[in-house]
């Protein structure tokens, strides 16, 4: 998920939502293997990229995948000078590998991108 509240352009949201990504599979390598073998059976898998609207919604989804145990990755943009009035800020979230069924209560209510 990006956030779209934040005027990045196209390139930008596409080098977050990479970001997001891999944080989210480098996350699960360590936390769930198996998961992660599972997943790479069917290589490419699906991606998804949703838009947030704000801040909240991305830690709101970072709290519930926490919880139902779905790896994820909440991404800070480091802030340099060409974005964000240099300032580090929350761009985007990745959540899984998870089934679509194990993930739906958290993604149901965010747009495609």
């Amino acid at each position: 998920m990006v956030r779209t509240d934040l005027g990045m352009s196209p390139g930008k949201i596409a080098s977050q939502a990479g970001h997001a990504y891999l944080g989210a599979f480098l996350n699960c390598q360590q936390l769930n293997p198996h998961l992660l073998t599972e997943y790479l059976k069917h290589f490419p898998g699906t991606k998804v990229c949703l838009k947030a609207t704000n801040l909240d919604a991305l830690l709101r989804a970072e709290a519930e995948a926490i919880h139902s145990r779905i790896p994820c990755s909440l991404i800070t943009d480091s802030g340099c000078p060409n974005f964000f009035n240099g300032q580090p800020i929350i761009t985007a979230i990745g959540l899984g590998p998870a089934k679509e069924t194990d993930i739906k209560h958290i993604t149901r209510r965010f747009q495609l991108l």
